[in-house]
C-alpha cells in the first residue's frame, strides 16, 4: 500500500509503501478493548483499602451485660452494623493488573494503526522539527487540520518540536518502542516519521 510522505507545512516530500499485514489488516473492536482494558488496570493504583473488625482500635468487649437493662441485647462495639465498626469484604490494597497474551498485544496495535488507515487518520512526515515556538507549531496543525493527535518517532524529534508542543493541549510525542493502542485511540489524528515506521514493522512482522 503506497501512501504519502508530507512536510510539517503541506508539502509533499515522497511516498512510501505499507506493509499490509500491518497497516492494512480488518480492525478488531474486540481485541484492541481487551488491550486497552489490559493497559488501564495496569495503571490502577490499588491503594483502596478500608479497616475490618480486627484492625479498629475498640474493644472487642461485649458493650453491657445481656439481662437486666431493658435494652436490646448487644455483643461489642466493632461489629460491622454499628457507626465505627468494621467493614466486612471491603477492598483491600491489590494490583488490578492481569496478563495479557503478546499475540494479543500485537495484534491489537496493528488493528489500531490499521483503523487509522482506513479512516484516514493517518499522516507520515519525514521529519519532526520546527522552530521551537509554539505558535508555529499551532500553525501548521491549522493547515493539516490537526487537533488532536499522537506522534510517533524513533528519537529523531528536534529538542525544540518536543519543546513546542508541550503547550499543544491533546497532543503527545511518544518513541516507537512506546507505541501503544490506548493513546492511538484516544486521539484523532496519529502522525509517525518515516524512520519510526520501518521500526514499527520490523517489530510487529
Amino acid at each position: 500500500m503506497k501512501v504519502d510522505i508530507i512536510k510539517f507545512d503541506g508539502k509533499k516530500a515522497g511516498n512510501m509503501s505499507l506493509k499490509d499485514n500491518v497497516f492494512n489488516i480488518e480492525p478488531r473492536d474486540d481485541i484492541m478493548s481487551r488491550v486497552v482494558n489490559w493497559q488501564l488496570s495496569k495503571r490502577r493504583i490499588g491503594s483502596h483499602s478500608v479497616l475490618s473488625r480486627s484492625q479498629i482500635s475498640l474493644t472487642k468487649s461485649k458493650a453491657f451485660k445481656q439481662k437486666g437493662t431493658g435494652r436490646a441485647r448487644r455483643g461489642a462495639n466493632s461489629v460491622v452494623q454499628f457507626r465505627g465498626g468494621g467493614v466486612v469484604h471491603g477492598p483491600v490494597v491489590r494490583s488490578h493488573g492481569h496478563k495479557l497474551n503478546k499475540k494479543i498485544r500485537k495484534l491489537g496495535l496493528k488493528s489500531a494503526l490499521s483503523s487509522k488507515v482506513k479512516n484516514d487518520n493517518l499522516i507520515i512526515v519525514d521529519k519532526l522539527d520546527c522552530d521551537g515556538k509554539t505558535s508555529s507549531l499551532k500553525k501548521m496543525f491549522v493547515s493539516l487540520k490537526i487537533s488532536s493527535c499522537c506522534i510517533i518517532q524513533n528519537d529523531d524529534a528536534s529538542d525544540t518540536f518536543v519543546r513546542a508542543i508541550k503547550n499543544i493541549p491533546n497532543s503527545i510525542v511518544i518513541s516507537e518502542l512506546g507505541a501503544n493502542v490506548y493513546d492511538i485511540l484516544k486521539h484523532k489524528k496519529l502522525i509517525i516519521t518515516e524512520s519510526a515506521i520501518k521500526k514499527l514493522e520490523e517489530r510487529l512482522t
